[in-house]
């Protein structure tokens, strides 16, 4: 052996690069053995007051109120009643109602783009619910919920997916990137990283001004691999910002599967601790257990002690967009299989359960629901759908500087608008 090779290089095995894949592929029976559940109700609830140090086993258990038969129980209930229930049942169920009409309009041509939010409702209905109505969301494409929770309008959002001459935004946003400043929502980005550093800033500037408002932000489980994920964890505990930061970990990102930004290794609610944050582990499939984590977080960040990262375990039942075909990498039965079920089914059990509810009024519901829906678009058809009606040229001139300067004003002077 020469002096440069290494004691004992002839019997170490060679490297081997690790790529993740999923538990399943098209054609295998889908699989969930390897993320953990736990109990509904097993999970303690401690003083949202606590030093970060003594819940560092949050992050590993799954916070959950429903229990199989629709029952609440546990200390995270949140004793909520029946009309607030009811309330965000109906929320639901109208923004799957307007997701499904939404997919056939694109499919039809009379709009580009679209993304559903099917499984995922109760996120974004039951931390609209909670929050108050000059908190902000930086929300990402899958909590149309948040918006219909705030009685939104549903023209205007059925024009701006058309992007027609009555769209809101004046045709500056995609289709499905929302804003709305009046109920408490953000303009979306595609860049979804974003959504955190932005929403850490803006909960900074409400506490250095000694404001009362906090900031809530989402981001998939995909973008947790990337670098405004870590710096904004790193600024929201220096600063210790008053805000929740939500990771939707709906085990996929566009078509990679979760293990690709660190899903095998930890949980998302995991990487909290390293900058000495309290993390949460939640059941984003249940409106309850959604609602009093969001307590637990809004308490904490409304008493000056900090930021609370929440990893929401959900699924993306539906294809990441209109433009995604889910059965090239994953089961078509998955879906189905997801062990925390359907959110809508869950909360509607337990209303049935309490007796506050019944299948009949659900179901009508639902029409009613549908006929709102089919009048809206009915409505925004006749303005216009996409490549019919665009909004007026000079709109693109407005809004841009507080006063127009002299490049502005002799550009629309070229077009005569």
């Amino acid at each position: 052996m020469s002096p440069q090779d290494p004691i004992g290089a002839p019997n170490r095995p060679p490297l081997q690069l690790h790529i993740p894949e999923p538990p399943a592929r098209p054609g295998q029976a889908p699989r969930f053995d390897h993320l953990p559940f736990s109990p509904a109700g097993a999970i303690r609830r401690p003083d949202p007051g606590v030093a970060e140090p003594e819940i560092r086993d949050l992050p590993y258990g799954l916070i959950r109120v429903l229990d199989d038969e629709g029952r609440a129980v546990g200390p995270w209930d949140p004793g909520l009643d029946a009309e607030t229930l009811r309330r965000g049942l109906k929320v639901m169920a109208q923004t799957r109602a307007f997701d499904d009409r939404m997919f056939r309009a694109q499919r039809q041509g009379k709009t580009s783009f679209y993304m559903k939010s099917t499984g995922e409702e109760a996120i974004g209905a039951a931390q609209s619910m909670m929050l108050d109505r000059d908190d902000m969301c930086f929300p990402t494409y899958r909590v149309l919920s948040w918006l219909w929770a705030r009685d939104y309008p549903m023209l205007d959002l059925v024009n701006q997916i058309f992007s027609n001459e009555g769209d809101p935004l004046k045709g500056r946003q995609l289709p499905i990137l929302f804003s709305a400043r009046d109920y408490g929502f953000y303009s979306l980005s595609g860049n979804l990283g974003t959504r955190f550093s932005q929403a850490v800033g803006w909960a900074m500037a409400s506490a250095y001004r000694g404001d009362t408002k906090i900031a809530l932000a989402y981001v998939g489980d995909g973008t947790t691999a990337e670098g405004d994920f870590h710096e904004a964890l790193t600024f929201a505990a220096v600063y210790r910002a008053p805000v929740i930061l939500c990771v939707t970990n709906n085990q996929w990102a566009i078509s990679s599967y979760a293990g690709i930004a660190g899903a095998e290794s930890t949980t998302f609610a995991a990487k909290a601790i390293a900058y000495g944050l309290p993390g949460l582990r939640v059941d984003g499939n249940d409106f309850l257990a959604v609602w009093a984590a969001t307590v637990w977080a809004a308490e904490r960040a409304r008493t000056n002690k900090g930021a609370t990262l929440i990893e929401f375990v959900t699924y993306r039942a539906a294809g990441h967009s209109t433009s995604d075909d889910p059965t090239r990498y994953r089961p078509a039965e998955e879906a189905a299989c997801w062990p925390l079920g359907d959110p809508i089914e869950r909360l509607k059990t337990h209303l049935i359960a309490r007796g506050e509810w019944s299948a009949e009024r659900h179901t009508q519901m639902e029409a009613e629901l549908a006929d709102g829906v089919r009048a809206a678009v009915k409505e925004g058809e006749r303005i216009g759908t996409l490549g019919q009606s665009k909004p007026p040229v000079r709109q693109m001139f407005e809004d841009v500087f507080k006063e127009p300067d002299w490049r502005v004003l002799e550009q629309r002077r070229e077009l005569g608008v």
